[in-house]
């Protein structure tokens, strides 16, 4: 992977809560996005089939009901991650169209104190974008009411607009990007790995790092879990910098998800796995 870059980037991820980031030298972000705890507590599992044992409600309930996602989805200080979202960013540029961005996937319920906590610390401004997805995870409420499929994110920003980087069309004009994006999961040919329960996927996040940011720009990843932030910069050529707090999730980031020599092991066992299943295709039986 490291031959395909133009740029020489840096991917980096600390054991380490975002607090500490004075000590790590880490230069200023052109973009911080991050997916906070919902601070669902131990409602976590209440709408999966999860709770049950196989998904049934007569089997009682499983290890999951009560419990968590992870350790810190009960008692996230949004006042603390704004403080530091807001040191983190490059400074406002006094030209146009370079001006940097912060994007929050949050819950819906969440959305207006975001906001409110954004213009606190210098984010005047913001806009909503959403997700949509052909699936729901609220399995348990199907028969009740109308079940949840979307995602949420905020975007903010100082004053100026943020870097925009629409695609161009052949005659040179930019395309027109609305603000809703299909949920696009990550394929079995990406070889993303299933580290954590809130994962997002990799090609939803690379669609947003596209837009906002250019080769060679630095994000950051304040809350990065299963680093597939990194992940995806690390595709795209931006450097990007990630804390994660809980040890399990650094370190199977670190092992899997930012793994080059994992990741092509995972590339040719999948080759492997379809070749031989080529050569069973032309077995006589």
């Amino acid at each position: 992977m490291q031959g395909e870059y133009k740029k020489k980037i840096k991917i980096e991820l600390y054991n380490d809560h975002f607090q500490n980031r004075k000590k790590y030298n880490i230069p200023k972000a052109q973009l911080v996005i991050a997916d906070i705890p919902y601070n669902l507590g131990n409602n976590a599992y209440a709408s999966s089939t999860q709770w049950y044992v196989d998904g049934d409600n007569k089997n009682g309930e499983s290890k999951l009901a009560g419990k968590q996602f992870f350790n810190s989805d009960k008692n996230f200080n949004l006042a603390e991650y704004m403080h530091f979202c807001s040191r983190l960013l490059k400074p406002e540029p006094k030209e146009k169209g370079q001006a940097p961005a912060m994007i929050v996937f949050c819950s819906f319920e969440q959305m207006p104190m975001i906001i409110d906590y954004g213009k606190k610390h210098g984010f005047m401004k913001s806009y909503p974008i959403f997700f949509i997805k052909n699936y729901s995870a609220q399995t348990l409420k199907a028969n009740m009411r109308i079940v949840g499929a979307m995602e949420y994110a905020v975007v903010l920003y100082r004053d100026k607009l943020p870097k925009f980087r629409n695609k161009k069309k052949a005659d040179g004009s930019g395309t027109m990007v609305f603000n809703w994006f299909e949920w696009e999961r990550d394929r079995a040919e990406d070889n993303i790995p299933k580290i954590h329960p809130t994962q997002k996927p990799v090609r939803v996040l690379k669609q947003l790092i596209e837009i906002f940011t250019d080769e060679g720009d630095v994000v950051i990843d304040p809350v990065a879990g299963s680093g597939t932030t990194l992940r995806a910069c690390m595709e795209l050529n931006r450097s990007c910098y990630g804390f994660e707090i809980d040890k399990n999730f650094y370190k199977e980031a670190k092992e899997k998800m930012l793994n080059e020599n994992y990741l092509l092991e995972l590339e040719m066992q999948r080759a492997k796995e379809i070749g031989q299943k080529s050569i069973f295709d032309y077995m006589e039986v």
